[in-house]
């Protein structure tokens, strides 16, 4: 007997049931209906021709999908160890969330971490400890040609556009960045009013599309960024370059979700598809991407500017500062952005395999710009995965002078990693343009969360420090950060890798960084 015929066959039981229970009682018609439905799905499962499995199993083949639409939550829930989930493990998601929220933070009975496991960190404490500091330090941002410098917290809201998230996730992320004084990057989605509504510090970012200050064309337009960088709001502002997740990848926002209040915001048609390139219009070489940055600043009125990448070539980095050499003019920050960083979308390819992660981007940068005798002019923000006191101490190690977070930020207005950015149906209302689920973000409530997690991380990275026998950022250094190499060998960073000497590069490259510096031009992006 066929399939088609078992199925038919069943059918017709189910009207016949449904039939004979007319003359029983109303329990007895309900209880025949899901009979008839399964008949029908069953009938329409075998005609159908998009999925195999439906056609081999008919009904009970939707249990399959119904698994996998579930899988995530399964794992994240119920199978997940506390220490080893993707991108951030339940640990650190606990640890952030009990920080927004002011509860202890503590935890019993000892690590649960490996302690011998290949690639394990740790940093080293000293047998005489510092008190720690009662306000934690700033870093002051502005080289000589700078006008107006602003002092940075050591940690600060990351990248993040309106548009990508909520309007009362940009406000509550700004809210707590004015109650805990830390600044807040844009993302390049332009500034809105709800970057500004609640007065907190701003670093305002332009990338390859020139959001906000655009012309009709996709041009940069020099008098609309000079009106809108003027506002007092406007801390520093920033090129970007590259972001970690996606380097080298423009953007493409679907005209569906260019609602009105988008396409203002953006400079955009309403309704119409909108392209970010790849590439930047204003610039085509090191040197002008340098005389960029300083035409930014001139027209901003001299406040802090400077641009964010991910790392690849290492020639290339070395070209622009080649090119800061011989203009003599350089930017006041560079914000290094790390391949583990997050984003809205992204292909898998590029997240999982294009870019250098965090580290070794930290450590290009720091160096050329050390080796070149710039680093004292320019100062380097580190964003990628920063949730932890730890983490940033790590990256102040590493090079960095302050850090910035995206995730962990969005921990502390309530996303719980569904890893749905992308389909504007984020059930905790942080990365979706739909009213209903948007409005589930209080933002009275979210905006405090932001400034107790800035301010409790700040306090852990300074209590690790003073553990370390340190009170300021600028006393860490390489050795004080350890890593394990197998079960019975670790080397501290100081070993690890090279650190170059202030102008090193400039008196005679060490033979690692010879053929690069030979090949940077000022004048080309060399491959």
């Amino acid at each position: 007997m066929t399939r088609i015929a078992i199925v038919a066959l069943t059918l017709v039981a189910g009207v016949l049931a449904a039939l004979a229970s007319a003359w029983l009682s109303a329990w007895w018609l309900l209880a025949a209906v899901p009979l008839v439905l399964l008949g029908l799905l069953g009938t329409w499962d075998l005609l159908q021709r998009r999925h195999s499995v439906l056609r081999n199993y008919p009904v009970l083949g939707h249990a399959r999908f119904l698994m996998e639409a579930i899988r995530p939550e399964l794992q994240q829930y119920f199978i997940e160890r506390n220490y080893d989930g993707r991108p951030f493990d339940r640990d650190v998601r606990s640890l952030v969330y009990e920080r927004a929220k002011g509860t202890d933070a503590e935890e019993p009975y000892g690590t649960e971490r490996d302690v011998y496991e290949p690639g394990y960190e740790f940093l080293v404490p000293s047998m005489a400890p510092r008190p720690v500091p009662k306000s934690p330090p700033r870093v002051r941002i502005g080289g000589p040609d700078c006008a107006r410098p602003y002092d940075m917290a050591l940690l600060n809201v990351s990248a993040m556009s309106f548009g990508s998230l909520s309007a009362n996730a940009v406000l509550a992320l700004n809210g707590g960045a004015a109650a805990g004084g830390f600044a807040q990057d844009t993302g390049e989605g332009g500034l809105s009013e709800y970057h500004l509504r609640p007065g907190g510090d701003l670093v305002w970012e332009i990338g390859t599309g020139y959001f906000g200050c655009r012309t009709r064309d996709g041009d940069f337009d020099p008098a609309e960024f000079a009106d809108k960088a003027a506002h007092d709001h406007v801390k520093c502002v920033s090129l970007k370059l590259s972001q970690g997740a996606k380097p080298g990848i423009g953007g493409v926002l679907p005209g569906a979700k260019v609602n009105a209040e988008i396409a203002r915001v953006r400079d955009v048609s309403e309704g119409r598809t909108v392209i970010s390139p790849p590439y930047h219009r204003v610039f085509s070489t090191p040197r002008e991407l340098v005389l960029f940055i300083a035409r930014m600043r001139e027209l901003s009125g001299g406040k802090p500017t400077g641009f964010k990448l991910c790392v690849g070539s290492r020639r290339q980095f070395l070209a622009v500062c080649k090119a800061m050499l011989e203009e003599g003019t350089t930017p006041d920050f560079i914000v290094v952005d790390g391949a583990e960083g997050g984003t809205g979308a992204a292909p898998l390819e590029f997240a999982d395999h294009v870019g250098t992660p965090l580290t070794e981007g930290l450590l290009t940068v720091h160096n050329a710009l050390v080796g070149t005798g710039l680093r004292d002019r320019i100062k380097v923000g580190a964003s990628g995965k920063i949730a932890t006191g730890t983490d940033l101490v790590k990256r102040l190690v590493q090079g960095a002078d302050y850090g910035n977070a995206a995730r962990a930020m969005m921990f502390a207005v309530g996303c719980i990693q569904a890893q749905r950015c992308h389909t504007n149906t984020c059930p905790t209302g942080v990365t979706t343009q739909d009213p209903r689920r948007a409005r589930a973000l209080d933002v009275r409530d979210k905006a405090p969360r932001v400034q107790r997690f800035q301010e409790a991380t700040v306090a852990g990275a300074l209590q690790i420090m003073a553990s370390m026998g340190v009170t300021d950022p600028a006393e860490l250094r390489p050795h004080m950060l350890r890593r394990r190499i197998d079960p019975v060998t670790e080397r501290s960073y100081e070993e690890l890798y090279e650190w170059l000497e202030p102008g090193q590069l400039l008196a005679g490259p060490p033979a690692a960084w010879a053929a690069d510096w030979k090949a940077a031009d000022p004048d080309r992006f060399t491959v």
